[in-house]
């Protein structure tokens, strides 16, 4: 079987499902299936650095790319329509990444009129909160493809039961599935070496820190987090107590948060780690003593997934799409969207050693048996021979 994946862009900046993607590809080639990326060189108002309209191998993956011609939200690019329009009759299935975006809309219609099947991963795009944010755009490109797009699929993917029910809710869809994402196996391996992260960062060697580990974005919550946390360690008891911000996003929006930490006088105490990947990553999930997601919508958070990988309880908001999993799995705080009841949740889980390790034990047996990457492939293969096999 040959799949083409199709997402409008891969680079780091882009956050989970640009990292998802090329997951999913490697765990499918194990299970045998061949797969290849088609995708743009979008990285944020710059480009990545690829040889354009030939497939190379990117991140382990053969990956074409193609000039993202204008749009930072829609990403237009001709060269990707085109070799679409031609080159999609030579796969058996395309698995597309995201809704809103030109590259979606062209691989689906291309999909259409070669009559090869085709399946959207929503990637959260079709969440209640997240179709208020910039309205108007996203209800002209509905109109203009989305809605075509989705009901001519051959099945809807979504990553978490809750993001599943609110979009068929929403939007009266049908033929959804969920599939969730796996974790970095990696992290469920006992670490051989010295720690990285703690290394460059002595300061958080007695893992007394939270860890926030996502692009940085609003839709976060940052801003929320940064000032209970800072509430909290002015208390003598908790003044230990660090919190670490890890991740990019757009320049005036970090500036915000750290002008937020500044007016509280916390720069001791807040520790702006930047981008992570690799074992600096690693090391600094493994060294968290508590792992933070207050999100005002999360469809599925491939970060807090690997932080209870490594045995770290989480607290996070109940519009995080897998927080009934945690509330059932007792893997940490599920608390409402209010700075009240995030800040007392906060405490809680900082005084209580206890629960703390309670709580991280519960996570990490949730991901052994939920989140492990060949179940996930296993899943993936058995839909895509599914859909293959009506034709």
């Amino acid at each position: 079987m040959k799949v083409l994946h199709v997402i409008p862009a891969v680079a780091a900046r882009y956050g989970g499902p640009s990292h998802a993607v090329y997951q999913i590809c490697a765990h499918l080639k194990n299970a045998g299936v061949v797969t290849e990326i088609a995708t743009t060189n979008a990285d944020g108002a710059a480009v990545l650095p690829e040889l354009l309209g030939i497939l190379n191998e990117y991140q382990g993956t053969p990956t074409i790319f193609f000039q993202r011609d204008f749009s930072e939200a829609f990403k237009y690019s001709s060269g990707l329509g085109s070799w679409l329009r031609t080159n999609v009759s030579k796969y058996d299935l395309v698995h597309i990444h995201a809704v809103f975006s030109h590259a979606c809309l062209a691989a689906a219609r291309a999909c259409r009129r070669q009559h090869i099947p085709y399946l959207v991963r929503t990637i959260g795009n079709l969440d209640p909160w997240g179709l208020r944010q910039k309205r108007f755009r996203k209800q002209l490109v509905w109109h203009l493809g989305v809605k075509q797009m989705l009901r001519g699929a051959a099945a809807i993917h979504y990553t978490a039961g809750a993001e599943k029910e609110l979009a068929e809710t929403t939007l009266g869809l049908q033929h959804g599935v969920v599939i969730p994402l796996g974790v970095d196996e990696a992290l469920l391996r006992p670490a051989t070496n010295a720690n990285p992260f703690l290394a460059q960062h002595p300061a958080l060697s007695e893992g007394l820190y939270v860890l926030t580990l996502s692009r940085l974005h609003p839709k976060k919550n940052l801003e929320t987090l940064i000032k209970v946390f800072l509430r909290l360690t002015d208390e003598v008891s908790l003044r230990r107590w660090k919190l670490v911000i890890a991740g990019e996003g757009a320049a005036d929006y970090v500036e915000q948060l750290r002008c937020t930490v500044r007016l509280a006088n916390g720069e001791a105490r807040v520790v702006f780690a930047g981008w992570l990947q690799g074992e600096q990553k690693r090391g600094a999930l493994r060294g968290a003593g508590l792992f933070a997601l207050p999100s005002h919508q999360e469809n599925f958070g491939l970060s807090l997934v690997e932080a209870m990988a490594c045995e770290v309880p989480v607290l996070i908001s109940e519009r995080v799409n897998l927080a009934d999993e945690v509330t059932a799995a007792g893997a940490g705080w599920v608390v409402a969207l209010d700075e009240r009841a995030i800040e007392a949740a906060l405490h809680q889980a900082l005084t209580s050693a206890a629960e703390r390790l309670a709580h991280g034990q519960a996570a990490r047996n949730l991901v052994l048996q939920r989140y492990r990457w060949s179940a996930v492939a296993e899943q993936l293969v058995s839909l895509y021979t599914d859909i293959c096999g009506q034709g």
